[in-house]
């Protein structure tokens, strides 16, 4: 059977000399595999519709172990990633995490819809760097199942004090009142703030907030840290990325 639907290419593997099997991230079936015979044509009209971080309209089929896809169309390349590795690294780690996140042949149409947008705002320079690496990781996350409760204190249900302490382990929240001795991860209600907007906030407003830049070093740290504590993970293309912000 025959399916139109439209992809952001997250990974490619060349498959012999003119083939190549792609991981997708689509709308209305998820994550999928797919193979894409002759891609590697120069001929071959497919060839920069199924390359990597390219949106894409796709016509396939289900083949034996994988879709193939038949024809492919591209929407957008996102050009300001290519001229800037860094911004190409950042968004290389947001096709990690979708592959990561994201459910496999099943709906994913509020992944996808942030993928792309994390990525027109990098590849724009709409926000900074920092600022679209939290919102994709706690955003994804929080779709995926591993929303924190940062709605009030866990102990005495206060909304907001000067000084608000967040356990990474649990995803919970405490006030300064009713944190013990062995108080977790101490943040200013400003990162609070941020973490709840990202969470709670419609897709329209996701990205309409500002932040000083220290403020977005300790709002990417605690994002990242939770990441990696929830999915019990390391990220090549994250470590990459970070290495490239010390130079």
């Amino acid at each position: 059977m025959k399916l139109n639907t439209k992809g952001l290419i997250l990974k490619e593997q060349s498959i012999g000399e003119q083939d190549k099997l792609v991981t997708v991230l689509t709308a209305d079936l998820g994550v999928i595999k797919a193979f894409v015979r002759g891609a590697k044509s120069i001929k071959s009209k497919k060839q920069s519709a199924t390359g990597l971080l390219c949106y894409s309209k796709l016509s396939l089929y289900n083949g034996k172990d994988s879709y193939i896809i038949d024809e492919a169309q591209t929407i957008e390349v996102f050009f300001g990633l290519r001229s800037n590795i860094e911004k190409l690294a950042l968004a290389q780690y947001f096709a990690e995490l979708s592959c990561e996140l994201a459910p496999e042949l099943s709906d994913a149409n509020e992944y996808l819809r942030v993928v792309l947008n994390s990525l027109y705002m990098i590849s724009n320079s709409k926000k900074p760097d920092l600022q679209i690496k939290a919102i994709t990781e706690l955003r994804l996350l929080s779709l995926s199942g591993y929303m924190p409760n940062l709605v009030a204190c866990e102990r005495c249900g206060e909304f907001e004090t000067e000084t608000m302490y967040f356990d990474i382990e649990h995803g919970l929240i405490y006030c300064e009142n009713c944190a013990d001795e062995n108080a977790p991860l101490a943040l200013e209600l400003g990162i609070v703030s941020a973490m709840r907007h990202i969470i709670f906030s419609k897709l329209e407003k996701l990205y309409s907030f500002s932040m000083t830049d220290a403020q977005l070093q300790d709002l990417s740290y605690v994002t990242e840290t939770y990441l990696k504590s929830k999915t019990e993970r390391k990220y090549r293309t994250l470590d990459f990325y970070n290495s490239l912000r010390k130079i």
